[in-house]
């Protein structure tokens, strides 16, 4: 090639050629050319974003619906970006790393942050709803029939699987229809005689099955207005209605109950419940923010600091235990199996696998049987007719938990040890052999900090699982024995998972807010240890 210089000088020069693409970058150009200008593909693809998009258009119809703008936008923004990088013919490494992290933010991000703003409610039995929701229900928990209340002709009507009532007015003969949350509203609507029958966008429930639905039926309330204090309409057969009134009178202004009976006046004092002068609250209240109050509570609340103290440090031994346990058991086998003096050695490593390979809850459910002290195989056939109480006393019930776990983690020890040892180089322990170096000293000098920095982060994932071992505690003993002076259903075996469990779900009255609380110290403590945990085991790292 030819160029000028500033002195008018010819000067020859030559560019390199290319460089041909490596194979790598051939690779990666073919597997780009498949994945977008494939016919086959391209329709797989097409489908499958068809589906995508038709779940989110009826998400975003079903959330406009319920008036949840923020979720409806985020869900038409993400649909919006997965079309994008879909339909894209740059976007391949996206495309691979877009369903991982869709379902990390849904199941691991979304459920973590809706956990933390519920610890930072009252949200729970009595608690569940808004302000507006909690005036309705009570208004209608104290509805009396009118004495001199009109007969309304009513009809019951279904939308839905929603039932509403056609309601004819005798004075004026127009016809309104409502439901249990939509106060009575005119409508057009069809007669027969002086009672409206039918209704556009309603269904007309036939008399059988309004028998069939009597229960829900007698139970329906329709508001007569959008103002609480007018009442609303009941019907005892589906045929006439009544005006019924509650005993409770609401001043929206005032932020104020009224007993009509009594006299009391219950106040909005903040606490998420209409309370009175001397204490006593109208239930169901509504969902409030109450700040840090449920994370001071679970740690000074009188009822709840005896069985904290015990359950926590049940938990730490248990986790401790369990790791310490499983991981010698399981190096144990491996170094035996892995002797090639053993014979048969494949057919003891199919054995010491199998616990692992059946699912844990049977396991947990078939060992359940087995120390049953009554029935079980090991008191009726090991042990001759003994009764040994191994799920109903405080200390068996603990072992007993110890040995199931032992029996459920150490095969997985077992595989991975077995995996680190061979990993190991046979001319380290050769070498040392020739020193005169004794197994033990081999063992513990070299073998073993070899091992742990292989490991060691296993065993703190290991640690972190049995600290949340939930299904092990709640199928084999379900927390108990039951501790019969705590104020809590909480048992001896309980670990602070089970523990906060049984404050969300079981009982008369269940602490949504308190039990997450108690989530999140528990995730904190559990990252805490993992992190220090981390750290300390990088100085395994320098023996590689």
């Amino acid at each position: 090639m030819t160029t000028t210089t500033q002195n008018d000088r010819p000067v020859e020069t030559s560019e390199a050629p290319p460089e041909p693409p490596t194979k790598r970058q051939r690779r990666a150009a073919a597997i780009a050319d498949a994945a977008s200008g494939n016919l086959v593909a391209f329709l797989v693809k097409l489908v499958g974003i068809a589906l995508v998009d038709a779940l989110a258009v009826y998400a975003v119809f079903a959330l406009i619906a319920h008036d949840q703008w923020i979720v409806t936008a985020v869900v038409a923004a993400v649909t919006v970006l997965v079309n994008w990088i879909y339909f894209s013919r740059r976007k391949l490494p996206a495309k691979y790393l877009t369903p991982g992290v869709i379902f990390l933010v849904v199941f691991q991000v979304f459920v973590l942050l809706y956990t933390g703003y519920i610890a930072f409610t009252n949200y729970g039995t009595g608690h569940n709803g808004s302000k507006e929701q909690a005036v309705s229900s009570l208004m209608a928990s104290s509805l009396q029939r009118v004495e001199d209340s009109p007969t309304y002709p009513v009809t019951v009507v279904d939308r839905g699987g929603e039932l509403g009532l056609l309601v004819t007015d005798p004075e004026t003969g127009e016809a309104s229809v409502g439901t249990t949350v939509e106060p009575l509203a005119p409508v057009d609507a069809e007669f027969d005689g002086d009672k409206a029958v039918a209704t556009d966008g309603w269904t007309t429930l036939q008399f059988a099955d309004v028998l069939a639905r009597t229960d829900e039926v007698t139970a329906l309330s329709v508001p007569y207005s959008d103002d609480p204090n007018d009442g609303a309409v009941r019907t005892p057969d589906g045929q006439s209605g009544y005006r019924y009134i509650s005993t409770l009178a609401y001043d929206e202004a005032a932020g104020t109950m009224t007993d009509l009976e009594t006299g009391t006046v219950y106040a909005d004092s903040g606490v998420g419940a209409f309370t009175a002068e001397n204490g006593d609250q109208l239930l169901p209240g509504w969902q409030i923010t109450v700040g840090f109050d449920n994370f001071v509570r679970a740690v000074t609340d009188s009822r709840l600091a005896g069985p904290l103290v015990y359950v926590t440090a049940w938990t730490f031994a248990f986790a401790l235990i369990s790791v310490a346990t499983t991981f010698f058991l399981g190096l144990f086998l491996a170094i035996v199996f892995n002797d090639l003096r053993m014979r048969g050695r494949k057919i003891y490593r199919v054995l010491m696998v199998l616990p692992y390979a059946i699912p844990s809850f049977l396991s947990v459910l078939i060992w359940a049987g087995m120390m049953n002290e009554s029935f079980g195989f090991i008191n009726q056939v090991l042990l001759g007719g003994a009764s040994i109480p191994w799920l109903t006393d405080p200390w068996l019930a603990k072992v007993s938990i110890l040995i199931v776990n032992l029996w459920l983690g150490f095969p997985y020890m077992f595989l991975v040890c077995t995996g680190a040892l061979q990993s190991i180089p046979d001319e380290l322990q050769e070498a040392a052999t020739v020193d005169g170096a004794k197994p033990w000293a081999v063992f513990r000098l070299i073998k073993l900090p070899l091992l742990l920095v292989t490991v060691a982060p296993l065993l703190i994932a290991s640690f972190a699982f049995n600290f949340n071992n939930f299904n092990t505690i709640y199928m084999l003993t379900d927390g108990g024995p039951r501790d019969s002076n705590a104020p809590i259903p909480v048992g001896f075996t309980d670990i602070l998972i089970t523990m906060v469990y049984k404050v969300a779900f079981t009982g008369q009255t269940r602490d949504y807010g308190l039990a997450s609380a108690y989530s999140i110290i528990i995730f904190i403590v559990v990252a805490v240890i993992s992190i220090i945990a981390f750290r300390r085991t990088k100085s395994l790292e320098e023996l590689n």
